[in-house]
């Protein structure tokens, strides 16, 4: 199965986005959709399922998050995270380097359903992939108008067996030193 990951449009449906997400089966927009239409041309090219940005009002019916399961993977969508996402790259060195789970994270890791495998999020407009805890953690990056020097970026997340991975895609034209692909190995073939 292929998952369209984007986030952070305000308003702007990119054309470039339509080869990223050509074959997906089903797309998840991360908050900050800033305009219906958005999600109206992403549905010409898959189901879409969208959670409330800040900038996103409530009149709109978004739910301020969501999980879904596709494929038999458990997937969190939300706009903004509990924690920062240096702290969440920190974190994830952390426990590569010691082995555990830092105990700033454990907070985090606190609200989640332990079925949970991939928490998808915005807000940052920077894209980030990285595993920690077992799960993968993947912000697709801001899709919408170039803000800061940051890349403008989507992404994608694939299942396959007892595989999960998630690429990054620039939307620029050009790599900006993105990260660009992750595995993680699914939790239910792990046991």
């Amino acid at each position: 199965m292929k998952i369209g990951l984007v986030s952070d449009t305000h308003g702007l449906y990119d054309p470039h986005l339509a080869p990223v997400l050509h074959g997906c089966d089903v797309i998840l927009h991360a908050g900050d959709v800033g305009s219906g239409e958005v999600l109206d041309q992403l549905r010409l090219m898959a189901p879409v399922h969208a959670v409330r940005g800040n900038v996103d009002g409530p009149d709109n019916g978004w739910p301020p998050s969501l999980t879904i399961t596709l494929s038999g993977v458990t997937i969190y969508v939300l706009h903004v995270l509990a924690a920062t996402q240096s702290d969440l790259a920190q974190w994830g060195h952390t426990a590569r380097v010691s082995g555990k789970l830092p105990k700033p994270a454990e907070r985090l890791f606190r609200g989640l359903d332990p079925a949970i495998e991939v928490v998808v999020f915005g807000h940052s407009h920077s894209p980030c992939l990285l595993t920690l805890g077992g799960i993968m953690w993947v912000n697709p990056g801001s899709a919408g108008p170039q803000r800061f020097k940051l890349p403008r970026t989507s992404a994608t997340l694939e299942i396959v067996g007892d595989r999960i991975a998630a690429s990054v895609h620039s939307l620029n034209g050009r790599p900006d030193g993105l990260p660009a692909r992750i595995e993680l190995r699914r939790k239910e073939a792990a046991r």
